[in-house]
């Protein structure tokens, strides 16, 4: 009980961050805890108890959405453009009126094949080889989709900047 009372409020915030319903969130993170504690034999401890428990809580989320017939698109990587990974971790300059606040409303309006790379890596902290395990596409693929999401951010931010002055 005291691992749950001392993560069950964090593992909610990240379970809010991809599902919208808080009663579904909630049901999430419970599905999650308790996947955990059956599977408490298997944490390592490789990683701090919170890493890993964050790790389901994504997952699980992510198997809701994919259940739900929410499915994230995939890219025919033959067409992919690979992207600097220099390019595309570092540059995340955005206009300085703009506040925390509003860059996750507008990430919630991302396309969903962007924004759960853009939530995964900028928010979650994962690196592409985490992201591209979580959501079953190649590295090259979470390259190109967060290139791609952030210059989509981007310009959604500019322009509802813009858009508020006029």
């Amino acid at each position: 009980m005291q691992l749950y009372n001392q993560y069950c409020h964090g593992m909610y915030i990240v379970a809010k961050r991809f599902i919208s319903n808080t009663a579904e969130a909630e049901d999430l993170v419970q599905d999650a805890f308790i996947k955990a504690f059956s599977k408490l034999h298997q944490f390592k401890g490789d990683v701090t108890f919170g890493a890993w428990l964050k790790r389901i809580v994504v997952n699980t989320c992510i198997d809701a959405l994919k259940s739900k017939k929410q499915h994230l698109e995939t890219l025919d990587e033959v067409h992919l453009k690979v992207i600097d990974a220099n390019d595309t971790d570092d540059d995340w300059q955005i206009d300085d009126a703009a506040t925390v606040h509003d860059v996750k409303v507008v990430m919630e309006t991302l396309p969903e094949k962007y924004k759960y790379v853009v939530m995964l890596f900028l928010i979650e902290g994962y690196d592409h080889q985490e992201i591209s395990e979580i959501l079953n596409i190649s590295e090259v693929a979470s390259r190109t989709q967060l290139s791609r999401g952030k210059q989509k951010l981007q310009e959604l931010l500019k322009s509802k900047h813009y858009g508020a002055r006029y």
